[in-house]
């Protein structure tokens, strides 16, 4: 199952490097909550709202996940642990940062989304 799990993480992250709304959204559970430095989101709209801000405000942004710990692994449950880093430019300077990530990742009618995700410096 972690091979399929880890499929499903790295097209997320190329969903998030592609910029559009409607690469990202397939993965995330319509209840879903996020958690960012700036701010606490919930559901869709909420996180499609702060997605799409940070699309705009990072222009050129490459998004990466590493380190991928999963803590816990269950037929319809998984949790998985990771370092994240994105790097491009904000107000026409080159940028970049970091932090670790969260994700609680649900199985929905056969499909995994994610149901919450934590990152933070």
């Amino acid at each position: 199952m972690n091979g399929e799990l880890t499929d499903f993480l790295k097209a997320y992250e190329h969903a998030n490097n592609s910029h559009v709304w409607e690469n990202v959204e397939p993965f995330i559970a319509p209840d879903a909550t996020y958690w960012f430095t700036d701010g606490s989101y919930e559901g869709i709209e909420e996180i499609r709202a702060a997605i799409e801000k940070t699309f705009t405000r990072i222009q050129d942004e490459v998004y990466e996940i590493n380190n991928v710990h999963w803590p816990l692994v269950t037929d319809n449950n998984v949790v998985c642990t990771y370092n994240f880093a994105w790097r491009g430019v904000v107000n026409g300077q080159v940028a970049s940062g970091g932090g670790r990530g969260t994700n609680v990742l649900e199985k929905q009618n056969g499909s995994w989304k994610i149901v919450h995700e934590h990152l933070s410096n």
